[in-house]
């Protein structure tokens, strides 16, 4: 292992060129026929992203019902359900404030049993805050006419 002259950045020995700052090592190139390292796989989109499996008019037509999910809770939930119910659109925004509904239940019913404590209430309401965060980004990416996951919620698997 060498370090870098310029940033002090470790650096391996075939390294030609720093990866933090770009300075050139002097290291000689790598002969013609040794394959350089793959670059890590980086997927080409964006797996929670799903506004391409909804037809554009589905979109414009339900932009306000899918809000409301996001706004009022679970009374937006029903109101979505009942003012579209053909709209896939619409339909993939309830899923996603039902998963909003059982986050929020399941920290509200641990913090109850756990209100004795004075770290858990403390905790559950900064959560209750990521929450709240989390609900503001769904919404302006309905805004935009995205179809996006909750950023926080899709990573819970017992939600799938």
């Amino acid at each position: 292992m060498r370090t870098c002259t310029k940033c002090g950045a470790s650096l391996e020995d075939t390294a030609a060129f720093c990866n933090v700052c770009g300075q050139p090592t002097g290291a000689p190139a790598p002969a013609p026929g040794v394959a350089p390292a793959p670059a890590p796989a980086v997927p080409a989109f964006d797996p929670y992203n799903h506004t391409h499996e909804f037809d554009a008019k589905d979109i414009s037509d339900n932009k306000v019902i899918a809000m409301l999910v996001y706004l009022m809770g679970i009374i937006g939930v029903v109101i979505a359900l009942l003012a579209s119910a053909t709209s896939p659109y619409a339909a993939f925004h309830v899923r996603q404030g039902l998963k909003f509904t059982v986050v929020e239940t399941l920290l509200g019913v641990v913090t109850v049993l756990l209100c004795w404590t004075i770290i858990v209430p403390i905790a559950a309401a900064v959560l209750m805050v990521v929450l709240f965060v989390c609900k503001i980004v769904c919404f302006f990416s309905i805004c935009k006419g995205q179809a996006k996951e909750a950023p926080i919620i899709c990573k819970l698997n017992f939600l799938r």
